[in-house]
């Protein structure tokens, strides 16, 4: 371990300890340390297919069952997946926290920050786990149970989608709100496995140490295995697996 990071852990440490309420930032690289794919590769394509097609709402329009396809070997890949130790170690830190100063706002749709043990989670982009009916608007939980075709609403036999906010989509207002007021009143940031290239999920880094806030401006930590578009707000580096990172154990929680 060298100096640097010595030193960066140190400070981390210390901002974690002191922390008024925290807001955490997590992205694709926390799930894929435990095999979940992320969302789209070098090529451009996700798993295999176009973004448009699978993950837009020209896509469905187009193509339902493609795109009821695609979501359901999604749903199946999740079920073969468990958190990893940066999962458990967020959890044990709400625990440590309390969920009243403790925000985890992700842009992950896989669940398993709550598997984990994570309790106040604002989910940016929807759960492969819920469902919506295009014709009544029941969001239902379905937990990862096989489905099959373009299943059908319970309630009305109105067709259902994905509950998982597409390119193009807004952002559920009210989660958004939320996001947006952690970000603004935490006095420590924690970013996590994101690249920070997706918006506006992206842009709460700036609101946590930007003008307007009712408190001075929040120290960022950024845990990524390497630098990344958000590493110019960042105070602090931690670059290396989210779920290896001594910062835990620093913690002693």
């Amino acid at each position: 371990m060298s100096d640097d990071l010595t030193e960066a852990l140190d400070r981390a440490a210390e901002q974690l300890r002191d922390a008024r309420s925290v807001c955490v930032l997590t992205g694709a690289g926390v799930s894929a340390e435990s095999g979940v794919p992320t969302f789209r590769a070098s090529d451009g394509l996700w798993e295999g297919h176009r973004i448009e097609d699978v993950a837009s709402p020209q896509g469905w329009n187009r193509n339902p069952q493609l795109v009821w396809d695609f979501y359901h070997l999604r749903r199946a890949n999740v079920t073969q997946v468990q958190p990893n130790p940066g999962h458990h170690a967020l959890a044990r830190m709400e625990q440590h926290w309390g969920s009243d100063r403790w925000t985890l706002v992700t842009q992950n749709v896989d669940g398993l920050h709550q598997v984990a043990g994570s309790r106040h989670v604002l989910e940016l982009h929807g759960s492969l786990r819920r469902t919506r009916c295009l014709d009544c608007g029941e969001i239902v939980d379905q937990g990862l149970k096989p489905m099959t075709g373009i299943p059908n609403c319970p309630d009305c036999q109105g067709i259902l989608r994905p509950d998982i906010v597409w390119f193009g989509e807004m952002l559920p207002p009210d989660t958004w709100r939320a996001a947006e007021r952690a970000a603004r009143e935490c006095t420590v940031m924690l970013v996590v496995g994101t690249s920070a290239v997706v918006y506006p999920a992206a842009g709460l880094i700036a609101i946590a140490v930007g003008e307007g806030r009712k408190h001075p401006p929040g120290i960022v930590l950024e845990c990524n295995l390497t630098e990344t578009d958000a590493s110019t707000l960042a105070d602090i580096h931690l670059f290396g697996p989210s779920g290896d990172t001594p910062l835990f154990e620093r913690l002693g929680i």
